[in-house]
């Protein structure tokens, strides 16, 4: 009975491993004239820009028609996607959670929880990940971030059964298009999908560590998932630069979403033919708790109708191959102009003499006698049709690419324009760049909620964690996931592509100029010093401006102690700013809420006691002086 459990068990895992292959080449098929676009995509970016996809389905260079034609690149296309990422870097906007209500707990959750998001954040280094995966949507229309739980990371607890033991930390990736396979082509988000296959080659070493199986690794190419008869040819890039890792396997990961069979869906895990694991969706990454795949999708440009975005190289090939050919031919005419034609009548010279040296200043030529000698053919000059076309397709690339050359150039330097028509110029170019700005900001939210999802879900146990506070200085905190929300994750900043650091500094200078900033006084306050200062990137510029930032910061802890119990004044506090940091609280809070009157109370006689203070010194100030 048990060898017939067994014989059921193994039939049961083959069965699974045959039905996640045949389900995943199937995918791969669909998918195939994609993979084909982004490699050429890949190409013309990285400069091999006279290769085709043919028509056994490889991308492969181009043979010559003749030998002597010119194949220089040209590449517009390199350039313009620089300017575009230079760009799209700027989107990195400051989140944080907002309170559901004005209750002490909400108003507690939610500054946590903002803690949570901003450190880990600054730990994991997600800026350079959104930048990497800004950079395949761009070139690719489409990129992936993975948002996974690691139980060998974070910070160490001890020692167990001779193995270390974690607290646990999130971990944040960048996937390319590539490793991403729908169940449809035509399902535009990654809700719609059923299931989702994520297959990349895989270390055996990687695979024996994790998973206790030995396999036997072969060469993969990590573009087409080729094995070891791939040919190099349709790599991306034709020089030394290989896209072919070794001794690997391709690791195959299928999610499936909670059905009726499987309420807590499905993820198998497959390498080769050897089935290495499966069970229930592992993450709580959903709305309202409920289990999810752990990616976010990020287009450059959606396309409708389809699950995979557009980028922009796509549109900008076609122009990129007739700019190539014109500046080519328009080379070969020159050539032909500056070394000529040589006309030869037949057997009167030894041509291939001829062909290898040229006619040289000095060089004798011997020639039959009674036949003719050599002569220079007449050419003509470069035909202006040439320099009309080369500057027909410079304005078609400002135009598809919405680059313009005050993005890419100093020309406008030298110009006759004004500060307002160069700004609304610019203004213009940046208007092009807000979809996919959008995206990016939408991605870069979604992965937030995605973190804060699984810090509720497995940070059960009180653990702390540092964040960098609003003067730039660390603060330690605790909680556990009774002290997370993600509800409602909200953007601090406003479109980070409509001003430049640059503008900013220049809008400040403007309204310090026009009085903006003063009080009724003219004079400007301490708080406005400070925040001006940051933003020209002087936050320290002495130490009289650090401790008003002190003082500003323990006035604003005071505030939040508050909340919970009566807070004495020290003697040795800035009473002036602690007075307009106190006020400021009452005035912003919602003091009308319900169990919001004591801790307004407590403001006030808090604020009173300040009063006193000011009071005291200047009456001594008053008798010093008498």
């Amino acid at each position: 009975m048990k060898k017939a459990k067994e014989l059921k068990s193994e039939a049961f895992k083959e069965d699974l491993v045959a039905s996640v292959l045949d389900d995943f080449n199937r995918r791969r098929r669909e998918r195939q004239n994609f993979e084909r676009q982004w490699q050429l995509n890949l190409n013309y970016l990285a400069g091999n820009q006279y290769c085709e996809v043919m028509p056994s389905g490889e991308v492969k260079e181009e043979d010559k028609f003749y030998g002597w034609q010119s194949r220089n690149v040209f590449n517009h296309i390199a350039p313009i996607i620089d300017t575009r990422l230079a760009k799209l870097s700027r989107v990195r906007p400051s989140m944080s959670v907002r309170s559901a209500s004005s209750e002490e707990s909400d108003l507690k959750t939610a500054m946590i929880s903002s803690d949570i998001l901003n450190s880990t954040y600054s730990r994991l280094a997600v800026d350079k990940i959104i930048s990497n995966a800004t950079m395949w949507s761009e070139v690719c229309g489409t990129a992936f971030y993975k948002v996974t739980w690691n139980e060998k990371s974070g910070k160490k607890l001890g020692e167990s059964d001779d193995k270390v033991i974690y607290d646990g930390d999130v971990v944040v990736k960048a996937v390319s298009p590539f490793e991403i396979f729908p169940d449809s082509l035509f399902h535009s988000e990654l809700s719609d999908c059923k299931s989702i296959i994520y297959a990349r080659p895989y270390s055996v070493s990687d695979i024996e560590s994790e998973y206790g199986v030995v396999l036997n690794g072969e060469d993969i190419d990590v573009f087409t998932f080729n094995g070891n008869s791939i040919s190099n040819n349709g790599g991306y890039n034709k020089t030394d630069v290989s896209s072919v890792v070794h001794d690997s396997v391709l690791l195959i990961e299928k999610y499936e979403l909670p059905t009726e069979k499987y309420p807590n869906g499905r993820v198998i895990i497959i390498a080769g033919n050897t089935l290495l694991a499966v069970g229930e969706l592992p993450y709580k990454n959903g709305a309202d708790g409920t289990r999810g795949y752990p990616f976010i999708k990020q287009n450059s440009i959606s396309l409708t109708g389809s699950f995979f975005g557009v980028s922009l190289i796509e549109r900008l090939i076609p122009l990129q191959r007739s700019y190539n050919a014109v500046k080519n031919r328009k080379y070969e005419f020159m050539n032909r102009v500056s070394m000529g034609v040589i006309s030869v009548e037949d057997g009167s010279i030894d041509t291939d003499d001829l062909v290898d040296e040229g006619l040289s200043p000095g060089k004798v030529i011997v020639y039959r006698q009674g036949s003719r000698p050599p002569q220079m053919m007449s050419v003509n000059s470069v035909p202006i049709d040439f320099t009309y076309e080369e500057e027909r397709l410079n304005s078609e690339f400002i135009s598809i690419s919405g680059s313009s050359e005050v993005s890419r150039s100093t020309a406008f330097s030298q110009t006759n324009l004004s500060g307002t028509a160069i700004e609304l110029l610019i203004e213009q170019d940046e208007t092009r760049l807000s979809v996919t700005a959008d995206n990016i900001k939408t991605a870069i939210r979604e992965v937030g909620r995605h973190i804060l999802r699984l810090f509720k879900q497995f940070a059960t146990e009180t653990r702390i964690m540092k964040s960098a506070g609003a003067s730039k200085s660390v603060k330690a905190f605790y909680f556990n996931s009774a002290d997370i929300t993600y509800d409602d994750i909200a953007f601090d900043t406003e479109n980070e592509l409509n001003q430049t650091p640059a503008q900013k500094k220049n809008a400040v200078l403007q309204m310090l100029q026009t009085g903006l900033l003063g009080d009724d006084n003219g004079k400007i306050t301490q708080r406005n010093k400070s925040k001006i200062l940051e933003i020209l990137g002087y936050g320290s510029l002495d130490n009289a401006q650090d401790i008003n930032n002190l003082h500003r910061n323990k006035a604003e802890k005071e505030n939040i102690d508050m909340l919970k119990k009566d807070v004495s004044v020290d003697s040795y506090d800035d009473h002036v700013i602690h007075v307009d940091e106190h006020t400021r609280r009452i005035l912003e809070y919602d003091v009308e809420a319900e169990n919001n009157e004591q801790f307004k109370n407590r403001l006030q006689i808090h604020i009173e006691e300040h009063k006193k203070f000011l009071l005291k010194n200047n009456l001594e100030v008053i008798k010093e002086g008498i």
